[in-house]
C-alpha cells in the first residue's frame, strides 16, 4: 500500500472530501527522519483501515505546509473533513501513531 500524494489541485477530493479520517504526512525528501518515517506510516495504514493515509512533499506544496502551520518534517495531521483533531511532529513510533488514530 502506498500513501496517496496530495497537491494543492487534489487537496479537496483526496483529504477533505475522504468521507473518513485522513492522516496526512507532511515530508521532504532530503529528511532523514522523514524517510524512518515513511515505512512505520506505511505499516500503520494496513493496520488502520478505517483511516485513509495521505502525504505532502513540502518542496513542492508549499502552500498546503503554510496553511496549515507546519514548520518541521515530518508533521502528520489527523483530519476528518477540513477540521484537524490531531498533529504529531518529529519521527514517531507505530505505537504513537496508532495511537493517536484511536482519538
Amino acid at each position: 500500500m502506498e500513501l496517496k500524494k496530495v497537491t494543492g489541485d487534489n487537496f479537496q477530493t483526496e483529504v477533505t472530501e475522504a468521507g473518513m479520517p485522513v492522516l496526512l504526512d507532511f515530508y521532504a525528501d532530503w529528511c532523514g527522519p522523514c524517510k524512518a518515517q515513511h515505512p512505520i506510516l506505511m505499516e500503520a495504514a494496513e493496520e488502520a483501515c478505517d483511516v485513509k493515509f495521505c502525504e505532502v512533499n513540502v518542496d513542492e506544496e508549499p502552500r498546503l505546509a503554510e496553511r496549515f502551520g507546519v514548520r518541521q518534517v515530518p508533521t502528520m495531521l489527523i483530519m476528518n473533513g477540513e477540521k484537524v483533531f490531531g498533529t504529531m511532529t518529529g519521527l514517531q513510533s507505530l505505537e504513537s501513531v496508532l495511537q493517536h488514530l484511536e482519538m
